[in-house]
């Protein structure tokens, strides 16, 4: 099976307002658990930190943050304003280094990635509606709850951080390719194998438009180091990932979206563009079939508004957890891969959809997309 390096485009668009606060000093070893995330980022540098204002020129950190032990799993918690902050309960800053060039940047990944003796990599890029802090924060959950192997990076794009920066989003995603292209292709030189990209929200967004701009101005073998792709609810017009991907032409395999039927954040999106759906929220994978894809539908799991099901939820959590292995999993015949996932598995032309259940609830019962969610969604 081929070492993979993990690029994961995620982090919760619609989470509550946070920003970075620093641990208490004295803090001890064993009240909290240190994450390290390599960052690069396109936002521009103001007398507050890293804001939404964009930045031509990349910047490049390393932060590491404090997981706090006494918590649910996917719990992203923050110190509230009533108390002093808690290590065991929050959150917090342990460090932050920003590198003078991106060749440091380069070099100090490279020398972390001799230190643990690995060659995988794990990038997380946001959605939309992120401040600089909560994209960071939910990396180090997201990397720690899900226990990836391998170093963590994360693209910070010039996210708004409000609700009502829909459109200054969008056209930051574009604005943000040339800076992603670097990171990956830093990331590459620095001495990662494969890179796995999985994206969040607008970071699918991000990702597709960066395969392709890549493809067409350096061909095939600019992918060559992108070892697969996973989107997580993706807030991305099928017609435009579709167009997308016939650019790029052989998808990077695997190629894994986890979608929700239910995913009512994704259904607002829609609306505001006037469209059908979005690729995250599709009822079948008919409009893809062409495409060779395999689509997770989480909608059994929903929590909330559905809309980070994987980032929030313990039971995915714990599931994706179990199949980071994927790389060959996803390579196998669909008749192969029945036992793999709780769910039922439908192929269509290319693409394939796997309608995931908890263990309790027949796949053919959450098959039917009027099933009530109570019954559906009692994740084991």
């Amino acid at each position: 099976m081929r070492r993979l390096v993990f690029i994961v485009l995620l982090v919760a668009g619609c989470a509550a307002r946070g920003d970075f606060t620093l641990a208490p000093a004295g803090t001890g070893v064993g009240t909290g658990q240190p994450e390290e995330i390599f960052v690069a980022t396109t936002r521009a540098k103001g007398p507050d930190g890293f804001g939404f204002e964009r930045s031509e020129a990349a910047s490049f950190l390393r932060y590491e943050v404090s997981i706090p032990t006494d918590r649910e799993l996917g719990e992203l918690n923050w110190p509230p304003k009533t108390r002093k902050p808690d290590a065991a309960r929050d959150f917090l800053l342990l460090d932050e280094t920003q590198f003078a060039s991106s060749a440091d940047f380069r070099q100090s990944l490279q020398d972390e990635l001799r230190q643990r003796g690995q060659k995988d990599v794990v990038v997380y890029v946001h959605g939309f509606n992120n401040t600089m802090a909560e994209g960071v924060y939910r990396v180090a959950q997201m990397h720690h709850d899900l226990q990836v192997p391998g170093v963590a990076v994360h693209y910070a794009w010039p996210s708004r951080g409000s609700p009502l920066g829909y459109v200054h989003d969008r056209e930051s995603v574009l604005f943000a390719r040339s800076g992603f292209e670097e990171l990956l292709n830093q990331v590459a030189a620095a001495g990662a194998d494969d890179i796995i990209i999985v994206a969040h929200s607008m970071g699918a967004f991000v990702t597709m438009e960066t395969l392709r701009q890549m493809v067409l101005r350096d061909g095939t073998h600019a992918l060559d180091h992108i070892a697969g792709v996973v989107l997580i609810a993706p807030d991305l017009d099928v017609d435009v990932f579709r167009a997308e991907a016939h650019d790029i032409g052989k998808l990077p395999q695997p190629f894994v979206v986890f979608g929700s039927s239910r995913d009512r954040v994704l259904g607002v999106s829609a609306t505001i563009a006037g469209a059908k759906g979005r690729l995250g929220n599709m009822d079948g994978v008919d409009r893809i079939a062409d495409l060779e894809v395999t689509y997770l539908d989480t909608a059994a799991y929903n929590v909330g508004v559905g809309h980070l099901n994987l980032g929030e939820n313990p039971a995915l959590l714990k599931l994706f957890g179990g199949v980071i292995g994927i790389d060959q999993a996803f390579r196998d015949d669909a008749r192969e891969k029945v036992g793999l996932l709780p769910g039922l598995i439908l192929t269509v032309r290319s693409a394939t959809e796997v309608i995931l259940t908890p263990s309790s609830v027949p796949a053919r019962d959450c098959r039917d997309r009027q099933a009530n969610p109570a019954e559906c969604g009692a994740a084991q």
